[in-house]
């Protein structure tokens, strides 16, 4: 097979390419964010909204830049799974109004992964003067920004973003490879000839399900 290399990816060696293909998808979607928007520098407080396939990474990628990082979700679920097995440094309920009364004007950034309508009303309160809120879930509805007072006195921004490109993309890679971060992934013994993916609303929390093919040794990546 001949390609261009201008289009072609190094895989580190030390990552391993089944566990680490979703990189490719919620790694890059992630990273990229924190990396454009100035937000992977030590001692940040980085707030990562939704616990799904895109959240987890997410908090993988803050925690590695060295960011204080905080799990925003409407599930007190998600708490044992953000501060045991993904190292969050505090979980945030957005239903709880006093815990999110005390965490108002505390945030340097947020990655808002939730790809249902929400409010960014609260998200907005939660960020310091100059704070960034950047949206990667992709919704089918248009949200609202609130311009008064919660955008314009703080002199705050509301972004997005999408994935990167190839030249991010591959230092994505050589990071994530550096500090040993992967997606959370079950294996399955089936053929792999597709992509499924799922999601469905329990109790008003999306749930996501994803599997990534890997056709040269028939498992399944499944998030």
């Amino acid at each position: 097979m001949v390609v261009n290399e201008h289009f072609v990816l190094h895989w580190p060696e030390n990552l391993p390419l089944d566990a680490g293909a979703p990189l490719l998808c919620a790694g890059i979607t992630t990273y990229s964010p924190l990396r454009h928007y100035g937000l992977d520098k030590p001692g940040l407080h980085i707030g990562i909204v939704g616990l799904g396939g895109l959240g987890h990474v997410g908090v993988k990628f803050a925690k590695a830049f060295g960011s204080k990082v905080t799990v925003i979700s409407m599930s007190i679920n998600k708490k044992k799974e953000a501060i045991e097995k993904l190292g969050a440094d505090a979980f945030l309920i957005s239903r709880d109004e006093k815990e999110m009364r005390g965490a108002l004007g505390t945030f340097d950034g947020i990655i808002d992964t939730v790809s249902a309508v929400h409010s960014l009303s609260p998200l907005l309160s939660l960020l310091k003067p100059d704070g960034k809120l950047i949206v990667v879930g992709a919704l089918e509805k248009p949200l609202e920004v609130p311009i008064f007072p919660e955008l314009i006195t703080g002199r705050k921004m509301v972004a997005g973003s999408m994935i990167g490109g190839w030249k991010e993309t591959q230092e994505m890679l050589d990071f994530a490879a550096k500090h040993n971060i992967l997606p959370d992934t079950k294996g399955q013994n089936r053929k792999a000839d597709k992509v499924v993916m799922k999601k469905k609303s329990q109790h008003g929390q999306l749930i996501g399900s994803t599997r990534v093919g890997i056709a040269h040794d028939k498992q399944y990546i499944q998030r």
